[in-house]
């Protein structure tokens, strides 16, 4: 039975008590930006004209008052009234369910959730989600607030439904209105800006774009971009995806790829997330801000989140919607830190598949991601534990066994591994010359075993948090405790090493707590000496790291230096020592500053330059 044969024409109700309290809590304090109360009430009425959309498919047009309107949302503005108005055509309320709808504040949910609020001490605004309060959001800027509706049902009439949100709400007949549901909004004297027209532009830009239906300010359609996402991949064409990907990276280039797609299990999502040609960090731009934006439904929930995603991939642009999300009434905070968490490891997961499949589809463009974004996925085998092992596989870098300029993956080196070799091996320097001239790569070389080049200083920080690839160790190829094959050919002898004895422990002796310990070396052939850490725990490179970032850095005293007894410089200092022991002691300083030199680990250089000028000096005397 219609309710207007139930009810009198006009009907003015109170809120309780308690209800202006929680109107109090509703408009003060539940949402951190106020612009966001329009979001709220275009999302309504989505919803209006989702539900009218269904409705259609099961009746006919004789059931259907006003069946021939368009299914869109208008708004209009008057800066002379201060008005804000949001119109839908979507499935009307009568009566009863303009009480029950915008009523329901009133009723058992309020008094549940004030319940709640109380037990929490109004510390946990989580709950609020829970009740459906969203509508109230306008009294944030509007100091009355009318609704004027119409049923989609023919035998019922319009009616309008006014408040201030103080303490009570009026119902009264509204004839001669069309189907749907007319939000007028007198907006309070500190929120006259939202009767500005391009105010109401740029929130509708940034929270509704992608709403379903057009929304139009003044008869112009404000949301003119497809929820790309929602559509089927082989729907789309290539061009619909760089435009899309322009609007929501605000960029002017195409992206280098993209990686769409939906998942049903352990929740509902859809993605649609773009990797940039470029990386901005790398030209100086400072950390980015995450990129990619949540949704729900296809209305923003939060911009450029920093929860949806690690921030390790935070190069990313796109979107995420998942229909699973429980929100509470600001839609900024999600109720279930679990389900985000979910959410993460699903699209993180997805993500580093499609990358691994890029690299063994197109390898070319894989490369050039590496080269421009490869930074953060080594950022992420540093903080982040879950995907270590995923980031290992995608690693790229030179090698003693691949051409100048040309990347090779841990499994391409793992696959080239001789029989009976256990460990993987990497070595830190400046650039492929550099490392290939120093001291750590010949006995290597002289075993015919590849060592993988590494050229920034985070490697070796990647590497020891992997620790490990297909259960073959990571390890440093300057360790002092390296165990190697015997090279072929190779035999030992005895008489350097008898003859190293006297002149490693007098090395030490000048040294000092600057080495650890001064041995003979089973590693050199062509170099004199070089300097290697005893227990391996921090190479080189990592060192290199940690001062450069200013970190506290154990005295010089825990590394060995290791000699070339065979050398000819380490003869002849034997010789020269007897003969000119001060001399000798300076070149002994010497051959440690050139060791430190080849690790990068040379920090002052005034003292090196000092005994130079007095070796040369003794030269030319």
């Amino acid at each position: 039975m219609s309710t207007d044969q139930t009810a009198p024409a006009t009907e003015t109700k109170e809120f309780q008590a308690e209800v202006k309290k929680m109107l109090d809590i509703v408009i003060h304090s539940l949402y951190t930006e106020r612009e966001i109360f329009l979001r709220e009430l275009l999302s309504n009425a989505a919803d209006a004209l989702e539900k009218f959309r269904h409705q259609q498919l099961l009746a006919s047009e004789e059931e259907i008052f006003d069946h021939h309107l368009p299914l869109e949302i208008n708004l209009s503005v008057d800066p002379d009234r201060h008005t804000l108005t949001i119109t839908d055509t979507g499935i009307g309320m009568d009566r009863g369910e303009l009480e029950a709808n915008l009523g329901t504040i009133a009723h058992s949910g309020s008094r549940t959730f004030l319940a709640n609020l109380a037990e929490t001490e109004r510390k946990d605004l989580n709950l609020i989600g829970q009740f459906g309060v969203g509508f109230y959001a306008a009294f944030m800027v509007a100091k009355t607030v009318r609704v004027q509706s119409r049923s989609f049902r023919p035998e019922e009439g319009g009616h309008e439904w006014v408040s201030d949100g103080a303490g009570s709400y009026t119902i009264a007949a509204c004839p001669g209105i069309r189907r749907g549901t007319k939000i007028i909004l007198e907006l309070k004297e500190d929120a006259h800006e939202y009767a500005d027209e391009e105010q109401i532009k740029r929130i509708i830009r940034r929270y509704s774009s992608f709403v379903p239906f057009p929304i139009k300010l003044e008869d112009e359609t404000i949301n003119t971009v497809q929820a790309l996402w929602t559509r089927g991949k082989s729907e789309i064409k290539a061009e619909e995806y760089d435009e899309f990907y322009k609007f929501i990276a605000n960029a002017f280039d195409q992206p280098l790829t993209h990686l769409h797609f939906s998942a049903d299990a352990p929740l509902a999502i859809k993605a649609l997330l773009f990797i940039p040609q470029e990386n901005m960090e790398s030209f100086g731009f400072g950390r980015q801000e995450p990129g990619v934006s949540l949704y729900c439904r296809r209305v923003l929930i939060e911009q450029h989140s920093k929860t949806i995603l690690p921030e390790w991939l935070r190069f990313l642009k796109g979107v995420i919607d998942s229909e699973d999300l429980p929100l509470n009434i600001s839609r900024q905070a999600l109720q279930d830190n679990a389900l985000v968490a979910k959410i993460n490891k699903v699209v993180s997961k997805r993500l580093l598949k499609f990358l691994a499949e890029l690299a063994g589809s197109e390898p070319e463009k894989y490369e050039k991601f590496w080269t421009t974004f490869g930074m953060f996925l080594k950022e992420g085998a540093i903080a982040d534990f879950n995907y270590r092992e995923e980031i290992a596989g995608l690693l790229r870098f030179e090698s003693s066994k691949s051409e100048p300029g040309k990347l090779t993956s841990l499994a391409d080196y793992v696959a080239r591994m001789p029989e009976g070799q256990k460990e993987i091996y990497y070595i830190n320097g400046p650039n492929r010359e550099a490392i290939e001239a120093g001291p750590y790569v010949e006995a290597f070389r002289r075993r015919d075993l590849e060592v993988i080049y590494t050229f920034d200083p985070i490697d070796d920080f990647a590497f020891s948090h992997i620790g490990a690839f297909k259960e073959h160790k990571l390890v440093s190829a300057d360790r002092g405790d390296l165990e190697l094959p015997a090279a072929s050919g190779e035999t030992e002898k005895p008489e350097e090493k008898a003859a190293d004895t006297g002149l490693a422990a007098w090395m030490k002796e000048v040294l000092g707590d600057k080495v650890k310990e001064v041995k003979s070396s089973t590693r050199l052939t062509d170099s004199p000496a070089m300097i290697v850490n005893p227990d391996g725990f921090l190479s080189a490179g990592m060192e290199r790291v940690m001062r450069a970032s200013g970190q506290a850095m154990p005295s010089f005293g825990g590394k060995n230096l290791e000699i070339n007894p065979g050398h000819p410089l380490l003869t002849g200092l034997d010789a020269l020592r007897a003969k000119d022991e001060p001399l000798a002691r300076t070149v002994v300083e010497l051959i440690l500053d050139n060791a430190m030199i080849q690790a990068g680990l040379m920090v002052e250089p005034r003292n090196m330059v000092n005994r130079t000028y007095q070796i040369l000096s003794r030269l030319v005397a």
